[in-house]
């Protein structure tokens, strides 16, 4: 009976040096006052972007177009938009044109040829696969939160 007393009260000590030197994973909360404000900053006449979570590997970004963009490919991970407000053109899926590679895990492209055409607007949620060419081509002041979730 002692053995096994002294064998729980090891693995509880044991168990708590563990929990006291495993750090807490960090949280972020964005509070809809602090979303308005990251909004309200994007500029009114050109593109932006803000990162407003970034925690590696994970990031949230602002995304503000006026104009259309470059098509992009992430080869290790989705990303997932959300409207914001506004409207525009997504392309997704085909062949990037004039492929370039970006860096170790992006490429890029003046455009889409062969992919799906559709109409988003605010309120929709977009999730692109890794791997599938994706393109805001025109927009009519498009406000997108997107994020990028990496494949582990």
């Amino acid at each position: 009976m002692r053995i096994i007393a002294v064998i729980s009260l090891v693995a509880a000590l044991t168990f708590s040096l563990w929990a006291a030197q495993t750090p807490a994973p960090t949280v972020k909360v964005v509070s809809a006052t602090d979303l308005a404000a990251i909004i309200a900053k994007q500029p009114k006449d050109k593109n932006g972007n803000q990162t407003f979570i970034d925690l590696a590997p994970y990031n949230v970004n602002m995304e503000h177009r006026v104009v259309g963009q470059g098509a992009s490919v992430h080869e290790r991970e989705a990303e997932l938009f959300y409207v914001i407000d506004g409207s525009g053109t997504l392309v997704t899926g085909g062949k990037l044109v004039e492929e370039k590679r970006t860096n170790e895990a992006n490429l890029s492209g003046t455009s889409i040829t062969g992919g799906a055409t559709r109409k988003v607007s605010k309120g929709d949620w977009i999730l692109v696969p890794e791997g599938v060419p994706h393109q805001f081509p025109a927009v009519e002041t498009l406000t997108l939160m997107s994020v990028h979730l990496p494949r582990k």
